[in-house]
C-alpha cells in the first residue's frame, strides 16, 4: 500500500503530539527517522508504519489520501493573538471540516457559488461590498438580516466552532474541491459573529477564489484592513447609514444596533471613518462603552440566523441514504471519535482545541 507521509503529519498534528514524544512511544523509532518519514523518505519499516498508524488512531486508508484544503493560505480573523501551536490546532481541525465538506459534497448537490470575485487592485473594498449586496438582491438602505442564509444560498459554507480559543474569531479557506468554506466561533456575540462573517466573505472575493494575481506588496495586514472595510460597507452601506451618523449620540447607538444589527463599537467606528463624527468623539463614546461594561458585552442584542448547509448534507446521509455513523467512519475513512465530534449538532456539541 502507498503511504502518503503528509498525512502522518496531519494525524500527528490532529492529535496534538509533536515528533519528540512519538517518537518515544514507539518501539524502535527515533526522532530522526521520524522527521525524515514525515518529509518522503522510506527510512521506516513496514512494522513500525503499522504501529505508528495504531497509535495514531486513525484508519489505514486515510494514510493514502491527499488532503490540503488549502489551509496554508486561509485568513484568520484576530490572527495576531494566536499562538503557532493554537494555530497548528486549528488547521487541523479545518482540514477535517474542509475534507468533510468535500466527502459530503459527493452524495449531496451544494447550492453553486454565485458570488463574483473582484481584484482589490482594481475595485475598492467598499465597491466590491455594494457590488455584492446588490448581486444577492439588497436594497442600499436595507440591513444584512439572514446572513447566513446569504451566504449559503450563494454557495458559500458556514459552519459554527464551539468551545474554543477566544482569540479565535473565523477563518476562511477553500477545500481541495474549491468549495468556499467559513468557520466561525460560536461563542461570540451575534453581531460580533455577523462582523466575522462579513470580514470573511470579503476575503473569498477579494483574497481567496478569484484569478487575479495576489501582488506581494500586498501583505497579510493590507488583506485584514481590505476584509474589515468589505466588511463596514457590507453590513452598513454609506448610502444608507451616513446621515444617521451626523453629530452621533451615545443615544442613537441602541436603535441603530437594533436596526442595521452590527456592534455599537462597529457603528461608533463606522461614524468616524465616514467622518460623521471627529476622532475624539468616537474615543469618548469607546471610554463611555467600558464606563458602561459594554466593551466586550453589549446589553443591545441583535438576530442572527443559522447555517443548516453541512447539518442538512450529514442528515441527508443519514435518513434518506440510509448511512450509519459506522458506515460514513468506514466511508470517510475517518476514525469514529472524530466524525462524531464534528457531526454532533445538540446544543452542547464541543469542536475543542486543546490550549
Amino acid at each position: 500500500m502507498k503511504f502518503n507521509h503528509s498525512q502522518f503529519v496531519f494525524a500527528r498534528e490532529y492529535r496534538g503530539i509533536g515528533q519528540t514524544d512519538l517518537s518515544k512511544k514507539i518501539k524502535g523509532l527515533s526522532q530522526s527517522n521520524l522527521s525524515k518519514f514525515e518529509k518522503g523518505f522510506d527510512v521506516l519499516s513496514e512494522n513500525i508504519i503499522y504501529d505508528l498508524i495504531n497509535f495514531l488512531n486513525f484508519p489505514v486508508k486515510f494514510f493514502t489520501k491527499n488532503i490540503n484544503n488549502d489551509i496554508e493560505i486561509a485568513h484568520y480573523r484576530k490572527k495576531s493573538g494566536i499562538t503557532k501551536a493554537v494555530k497548528v490546532q486549528l488547521d487541523s481541525n479545518n482540514k477535517i471540516i474542509g475534507y468533510l465538506v468535500d466527502q459530503l459534497n459527493d452524495s449531496v448537490d451544494y447550492p453553486d457559488f454565485s458570488l463574483r470575485p473582484l481584484d482589490p487592485e482594481e475595485y475598492t473594498p467598499e465597491e466590491v461590498a455594494r457590488f455584492t449586496r446588490k448581486l444577492i438582491g439588497l436594497d442600499k438602505r436595507e440591513p444584512v438580516i439572514n446572513i447566513f442564509k446569504y451566504l449559503e444560498s450563494n454557495g458559500v459554507i458556514v459552519i459554527e466552532f464551539d468551545d474554543v480559543t477566544d482569540k479565535f474569531d473565523g477563518v476562511s479557506f477553500l477545500t481541495d474541491k474549491g468549495n468556499p468554506v467559513i468557520v466561525i466561533n460560536r461563542n461570540f456575540s451575534n453581531d460580533r459573529k455577523r462582523f466575522t462573517l462579513a470580514h470573511e466573505l470579503g476575503h473569498i472575493l477579494m483574497h481567496c477564489t478569484g484569478d487575479f494575481p495576489n501582488p506581494v506588496h500586498r501583505d497579510e495586514k493590507q488583506k485584514e484592513n481590505e476584509a474589515n472595510r468589505f466588511a463596514s460597507e457590507f453590513l452598513m452601506p454609506a448610502f444608507g447609514i451616513q446621515n444617521s451618523l451626523l453629530g452621533l449620540s451615545l443615544y442613537d447607538l441602541a436603535p441603530l444596533k437594533k436596526y442595521w444589527h452590527t456592534s455599537k463599537q462597529s457603528i461608533i467606528r463606522r461614524a468616524k471613518d465616514l467622518r460623521g463624527i471627529p476622532e475624539n468623539r468616537a474615543t469618548y463614546f469607546m471610554i463611555e462603552l467600558s464606563r458602561m461594561g459594554e466593551r466586550k458585552v453589549e446589553k443591545t442584542l441583535v438576530y442572527i440566523d443559522k447555517p443548516v448547509i453541512f447539518r442538512n448534507a450529514y442528515e441527508l446521509h443519514k435518513k434518506e441514504l440510509n448511512y450509519s455513523d459506522e458506515d460514513l467512519s468506514k466511508a470517510f475513512s475517518l476514525p469514529y471519535d472524530i466524525l462524531k465530534k464534528y457531526f454532533n449538532f445538540s446544543d452542547k456539541s464541543k469542536l475543542r482545541v486543546i490550549i
